[in-house]
C-alpha cells in the first residue's frame, strides 16, 4: 500500500509537471509567432477593409454587476481604428446561442451609440467561439486579410488560429484589463490555448457556416 501511494504521488507530480511544461511552452510558442501582428499604435497599424470585433458578455458577473471592462475597451478600440480611417467596416462576432443573450447586438447597439453609421456594421451572430469567430471571417464573410480587436491576450490567440488557417491578420489591442478584475480570465486564457492547439491539430470546424455574406457590396 506504501508503494502504491509513492507511486500514485509521483505520478500525479510527473503529470502536473508535464501540463506545467506544456502550459509554459505554448504560451512562448504563440506569443513568438504573434507578436510582429499585435499593434498598440494606431499609426503604424496596417490598413484592412474589416475589423473583426470578438464579442464577450457586456456585463459582469459579479454580485456588483456592472459594465464588462472587456467589453467597454473593445469598443472603444473598433471605434477608435474607424474613426482613425483603419478599417472601412466592423464585423461584431459574438455568441447568440440564448434567447436572451445577444453579444452581436449589444456590440450593434454600442458602436451606433458611440457614431458609427450602422451600414458600417456587420454581425456575426454565430462567433460562439475564438475559432469560429476568426474561421467564419474568412468563410463566410469573405476576408482574406483582417484587423482583429480585442485585448493582447486574446489577440495572441485570434492571431495564432488565423495564421494556422492562412488569414492575413494583424491584430489591433483594445486596453487591458489589470488587478484582481482580470485574474479569473487570465486562468481560463490558459486551459483555453490547450483547447485551441487540440482544435486545431484535429481540424476542429465552427458549429455554423451558411451562404457567403459579402461585406461592402
Amino acid at each position: 500500500m506504501v508503494k502504491l501511494k509513492k507511486v500514485l504521488i509521483i505520478l500525479v507530480i510527473a503529470s502536473s509537471l508535464l501540463a506545467l511544461t506544456v502550459f509554459i511552452g505554448l504560451d512562448i510558442v504563440i506569443k513568438q509567432q504573434t507578436q510582429l501582428q499585435l499593434y498598440n499604435d494606431i499609426d503604424s497599424l496596417p490598413k484592412h477593409k474589416v475589423g473583426l470585433l470578438l464579442g464577450t458578455a457586456k456585463y459582469t458577473t459579479n454580485p456588483k454587476g456592472g459594465i464588462n471592462l472587456y467589453y467597454k475597451y473593445r469598443i472603444q478600440a473598433a471605434v477608435e481604428l474607424y474613426q482613425a480611417q483603419k478599417i472601412d467596416y466592423i464585423l461584431a462576432s459574438g455568441d447568440n446561442s440564448k434567447y436572451n443573450y445577444n453579444e452581436p447586438i449589444e456590440m450593434q447597439n454600442d458602436l451606433v451609440k458611440a457614431g458609427i453609421p450602422r451600414d458600417k456594421i456587420y454581425l456575426d451572430y454565430a462567433g460562439f467561439r475564438t475559432l469560429d469567430s476568426v474561421v467564419r471571417s474568412q468563410r463566410v464573410f469573405g476576408q482574406d486579410s483582417i484587423t482583429i480587436i480585442s485585448q493582447p491576450f486574446h489577440n495572441q490567440r485570434a492571431l495564432f488560429i488565423a495564421k494556422y488557417k492562412g488569414i492575413d491578420a494583424v491584430g489591433y489591442n483594445a486596453k487591458a484589463v489589470q488587478g484582481s478584475y482580470s485574474w479569473r480570465t487570465k486562468i481560463r486564457e490558459k486551459f483555453a490555448r490547450i483547447k485551441m492547439l487540440g482544435d486545431l491539430i484535429f481540424n476542429k470546424q465552427p458549429k455554423f457556416l451558411g451562404d457567403p455574406i459579402p461585406i461592402g457590396f
